[in-house]
C-alpha cells in the first residue's frame, strides 16, 4: 500500500486531522511519529488527544519523563518520546506496557524504536513545506492501522 501524503499550512489544521484520527481510534493501535525538531509531532498528539475526548491542554512534550499517560477520553492515550536516547531501544521491558496496552501509544521519535520497521503502526513522518506548513507522510503497517487511512486523508 503506498503511503499518502497530507499538506497542512498551520498547526491548527494539524491537530485538526490528528483529531479526525483520534476519533477513529478504539484503543490498541500505535502511531509512530518521525520528524525532526519543531515539525509537528507533539502537535499532533495534542490532535489525538482532543479526538480521543482527553483535554489537549494537558499534553506537552514528554522529553524529560519519556512516558506520559493521558486519561479522560474513551482510553488512555499514552505519549512516548524517545528523543533522549543515545542508542536505538527495543521494545520490551517498561516499554511494552506503553506501546501495546488497551490505549493509543503515540511515539515520538518513533525511528528510534529498535524493531520499528517490523511493527504494526501507523507512522506519521512530517517534513517542512515552508513557514507554517508541513508534510505528513502516511504508512500504515497491519491491517489495523491500514483502515484508517481512509478517516486522516479525508478533507473537513
Amino acid at each position: 500500500m503506498s503511503a499518502p501524503e497530507l499538506t497542512t499550512t498551520s498547526a491548527e489544521e494539524t491537530e485538526a486531522v490528528a483529531e479526525r484520527l483520534g476519533r477513529a481510534l478504539g484503543g490498541g493501535e500505535l502511531i509512530g511519529l518521525v520528524g525532526d525538531l519543531g515539525a509537528g509531532k507533539t502537535c499532533f498528539v495534542r490532535g489525538l488527544a482532543r479526538g480521543l475526548g482527553a483535554d489537549p491542554e494537558h499534553v506537552h512534550s514528554p522529553s524529560f519523563t519519556m512516558v506520559t499517560e493521558y486519561r479522560g477520553g474513551r482510553v488512555p492515550l499514552t505519549h512516548v518520546d524517545l528523543y533522549r536516547l543515545d542508542a536505538p531501544v527495543d521494545d520490551s521491558g517498561f516499554l511494552r506496557e506503553a506501546l501495546y496496552g488497551i490505549g493509543v501509544a503515540a511515539v515520538e521519535w518513533f525511528d528510534r524504536l529498535r524493531d520499528a520497521g517490523q511493527v504494526d503502526a501507523l507512522v506519521v513522518t512530517f517534513g517542512f513545506a515552508g513557514g507554517d506548513r508541513r508534510t505528513l507522510r502516511l504508512a500504515p503497517r497491519g491491517r489495523v492501522h491500514e483502515r484508517l487511512l481512509d478517516v486522516v486523508t479525508q478533507r473537513c
